[in-house]
């Protein structure tokens, strides 16, 4: 069942409670977390919802949904536009759509789905590109300038999808041979529509939060190795990772993306 506006915002106090304690225990600001609306299977009135209680930034799995709810430009309470970050993994053929909508993909993983991504970006402000490509903040003459992550399968479980611990690193080595030259931004000569903004996984699905805690230090150690390469990695600083059963850990391991939904919104409708 959908929580009304009051029950969200009884539930956000609970849960900002949470995060910042979580921050206060491991030495970090509240500001240095965001805190993703997953928003997935719930209405557009309970976007408008979040969107009075202060959210910013919603995550959503599916391209057709994020389209239904974000090909119009929202804002929030503080006038600056809500971002609609793309979680779920995104097939080949939607990879275009997915970067119309998207502020941010955090669910990447392959080199052929980012050098797609970039012919995508490149003509999304081109006559004809669509009206969401035109309202969308960061597009240019120039193209669409996109954030991405990239998604490891930290956990190792069969049922997730991402890149496999063990060729993560040589993944990431590969992008970076690839991107040729790049400036102090970390904008590169072959990916200049794309930044480079860090890792994503999923904790393990045992109901025990410290069970995540060894994927979530891997992913940390991974960003950071690269973070310090600079280059096409000088804007590498992102780890989204924790939910809302294990978010104090991934505090603890230097998430800057914090992904919540069913706490928020309330019980998800499946049936549509």
């Amino acid at each position: 069942m959908e929580f009304t506006r009051d029950e969200m915002a009884a539930h956000l106090a609970v849960l900002e409670n949470r995060i910042g304690e979580a921050c206060r225990m491991a030495g970090r600001t509240r500001e240095s977390v965001n805190l993703v609306w997953v928003s997935k299977f719930h209405p557009a009135e309970a976007v408008e919802n979040a969107i009075a209680l202060g959210a910013k930034v919603f995550g959503e799995n599916r391209v057709q949904e994020a389209e239904s709810k974000f090909s119009v430009r929202r804002f929030a309470k503080d006038g600056t536009p809500v971002q609609c970050h793309v979680i779920g993994p995104v097939q080949s053929n939607k990879l275009k759509k997915a970067a119309i909508v998207a502020d941010c993909i955090h669910s990447i993983a392959s080199i052929e789905a980012v050098e797609k991504l970039e012919k995508v970006c490149a003509g999304l402000a081109l006559p004809g590109a669509g009206n969401v490509a035109e309202n969308a903040t960061r597009n240019v003459a120039g193209g669409k300038i996109l954030d991405i992550l990239f998604q490891v399968n930290a956990g190792e479980e069969e049922t997730k999808s991402g890149l496999d611990v063990a060729n993560a690193e040589a993944f990431l080595a590969e992008l970076e041979s690839r991107a040729g030259a790049c400036d102090a931004e970390g904008k590169s000569e072959k990916f200049p529509h794309l930044r480079f903004r860090g890792l994503m996984t999923i904790g393990k699905n045992t109901g025990v939060a410290e069970d995540s805690r060894e994927c979530f230090a891997f992913l940390r150690n991974l960003r950071d190795k690269f973070f310090a390469r600079g280059g096409v990695f000088a804007r590498f600083d992102q780890l989204s990772m924790g939910m809302t059963g294990d978010l104090e850990v991934a505090i603890e391991e230097g998430a800057t993306m914090i992904r919540v939904g069913t706490a928020l919104f309330g019980e998800r409708d499946y049936t549509h």
